[in-house]
């Protein structure tokens, strides 16, 4: 249902008099009418997105959830009516791309959020399952250059460690190229498959570089100092390895590794990591992206004369990524502001002509009622400027003040972007600000920064939290007794860390699917997981030695006594990441303190909700929460001098 809102804007009227220099102020009211639209509508935005061209170009492979749940869709490449390719009502199905020389569709699927992929082939014959059905992960990796196989990576052999297969795909028969036994990720391989780039996780912030010859079997590696290094691309012509490294500078540069002699050449460098690079298929343009202050900025050049590939402008809207036809004539581009969710558009290079493919916001909605992000800065604790996304709801003014929501992201070492979220604008929409805290620890930043949390979780970082609270309070716009904190993954864990150790900061905690026992969640990470595990332990601590000790400290789990203030918990049955256990027991224990808390779990979800009819249930019963804890007085749950626990538990 739609509630018309009306909004107070104060405006400055200023009076002169001749006898005295004076000037007096008042407000004067001004109606603006704002929509505030239901969780039904918010989730009624699509999110769909373009997985590749047909061979002739002429139909585009769509994924979307408007059905509820992903399936796989196709539409013309002038735009116009998405057509049903598969219809799953259970788990969600992923395109992959079309087959290089025919209508095949490749896919990927897996059990309702268990991350145990298969891959998937459908043609007019059906739906053939690929890889091995049972406890097998596979994940796609390319196609190679002729369009005769494709390439993935698989832990058939060891659940711990991702071999690198290839596939041919006239009799879908598949080989082995490259057996994964020293736990290396892999990171590329050339055209002419003579060279496959290797990472070695050294830990979260920094990562060896290996570059192995599969004719002679030697490793070489490539990066002579502790540092963060990631392989990019390979050139066309076999010869070189394009990589970021941040060797000696504070932001990711991208660097040339000649495969021949060894010799290494700075390519380019700026002020913001450069976060990605590659080389369309044929080598014709070179894409580069840069993360610029939480926003990704991209750049394409024509190789052969070096100038930058002209792309259509969109009022304020700006394009994020373009992904490349196999001949190189024609991209997708994706249009997305903060306030506005990511179109798909089709675009001829030559002729400039584009075409949109998708609408994704609910026709329902007004675009003028949603709110654009901007970039802030608090300093905190310790005097660190801490850099955050900023959202005002419109209702607000200083004579309407609203309650706000400190926003943590997950990771740890994550980062809060400048993009569109229905549920951050639901919540917007709705009277709240939210405060997106970039904490130290996040990525974007700087490496120094991204350090500043090592081993010191739930310590600095959730003092940049609170900080980032001290400065809402500050805001004229906002009711400083009305401050609580929402986050996931490690963002639901610093929503707990803050109710626990710091109980009178924040009025009330939304916990999604976050870590309260990191002993646990450390010694129970997945197995494909395995490569990164030592990484992890030197960030996080390991939980096998005298870490544990901190690690326990740490933990909200073994400290519920201390929580004080209205929560609630959202969880997936089936997230490898995050147990279901970790919110079961967190629940558990904040109950018996009489604290409001509410449960909403999902027996067919992962580390995220996919599901339209769950992300309507769980986003609804979070903004019903903080209607009645943070914005209301909670004043319904108190019974006989008690305080209530409510506890809810999804059927879904």
């Amino acid at each position: 249902m739609k509630k018309l809102v009306t909004l107070g804007m104060g405006l400055l009227l200023f009076y002169s008099c001749k006898k005295e220099a004076k000037e007096e102020t008042q407000d004067v009211a001004q109606s603006l009418k704002i929509e505030e639209y239901s969780i039904e509508q918010f989730m009624d935005n699509e999110n769909a997105f373009a997985n590749g061209f047909s061979k002739d170009k002429s139909k585009v492979l769509m994924t979307s959830n408007r059905s509820g749940i992903y399936n796989m869709y196709t539409t013309s490449v002038k735009g116009g009516e998405l057509i049903p390719v598969t219809k799953s009502d259970s788990s969600s199905i992923y395109g992959i791309s079309y087959f290089p020389e025919d209508d095949r569709i490749l896919f990927r699927m897996d059990g309702n959020g268990d991350e145990i992929f298969k891959i998937f082939m459908k043609d007019s014959a059906g739906i053939k399952r690929l890889t091995p059905e049972k406890n097998v992960r596979a994940l796609f990796r390319g196609w190679s250059k002729d369009g005769k196989s494709f390439f993935y990576g698989s832990n058939e052999r060891n659940p711990k460690f991702m071999d690198h297969y290839e596939m041919n795909i006239s009799d879908f028969s598949s080989k082995v190229i490259y057996e994964n036994k020293d736990g290396f990720d892999f990171a590329g391989m050339s055209n002419d498959r003579k060279y496959i780039a290797l990472l070695k996780p050294v830990n979260t912030n920094d990562t060896d570089l290996f570059v192995l010859n599969t004719e002679t079997g030697k490793k070489t590696k490539i990066n002579e100092n502790l540092s963060g290094n990631s392989p990019e691309d390979f050139s066309p012509d076999n010869k070189f390895l394009y990589y970021t490294s941040d060797d000696g500078a504070e932001f990711s540069y991208l660097m040339k590794y000649n495969l021949e002699d060894g010799t290494k050449e700075k390519v380019a460098q700026k002020d913001w990591d450069i976060t990605s690079f590659y080389f369309t298929r044929n080598g014709k343009y070179k894409v580069m992206f840069t993360n610029e202050d939480a926003k990704t900025v991209m750049a394409v050049e024509d190789v052969a004369t070096g100038k930058p590939m002209d792309f259509p402008t969109f009022k304020d809207k700006e394009i994020s990524s373009a992904s490349f036809s196999r001949d190189e004539t024609m991209a997708f581009l994706n249009v997305a502001g903060s306030s506005t969710p990511r179109n798909v558009y089709s675009y001829d290079i030559a002729t400039k002509e584009y075409h949109q493919l998708t609408d994704v916001l609910n026709k329902d909605i007004n675009a003028d009622h949603l709110v654009a992000s901007e970039v802030v800065r608090f300093k905190s604790f310790d005097g660190l400027e801490i850099p955050a996304i900023y959202y005002k709801p419109k209702q607000a003014s200083a004579t309407n003040k609203v309650p706000a929501l400190v926003w943590v992201h997950g990771g740890p070492g994550g980062q809060s972007r400048q993009g569109f979220s229905s549920i951050i604008q639901y919540l917007v929409n709705h009277g709240y600000a939210i405060l997106a805290v970039n904490n130290r620890g996040s990525s974007g930043y700087g490496k120094t920064f991204y350090k500043m949390d090592d081993q010191n979780h739930g310590d600095k970082d959730l003092k940049d939290c609170v900080a980032g609270k001290d400065w809402l309070a500050q805001q004229d716009i906002i009711d400083p007794n009305k401050i609580g904190i929402i986050g996931g993954s490690y963002g639901g864990y610093m929503t707990m860390a803050a109710l626990t150790y710091t109980p009178e900061e924040f009025k009330v905690g939304v916990n999604i699917f976050g870590v309260t026992n990191w002993l646990r969640t450390l010694k129970s990470i997945p197995p494909w997981w395995e490569s990164f595990k030592d990484a992890l332990y030197t960030e996080m601590g390991d939980p096998n030695t005298a870490d544990s000790v901190r690690l326990r400290k740490i933990s909200p789990l073994f400290h519920t006594e201390k929580v004080t203030k209205p929560l609630i918990v959202l969880q997936g049955a089936k997230d490898p990441r995050v147990l279901k256990v970790e919110s079961d027991e967190i629940v558990e224990g904040v109950r018996k303190n009489g604290v409001p808390v509410e449960y909403v779990l999902f027996e067919d979800e992962g580390h995220g909700f996919v599901k339209k009819e769950n992300q309507i249930e769980a986003y609804g019963k979070v903004l019903k929460f903080l209607n009645t804890y943070l914005k209301g007085s909670g004043s319904d749950v108190i019974n006989d001098g008690k305080k209530e626990i409510k506890t809810v538990e999804s059927d879904s």
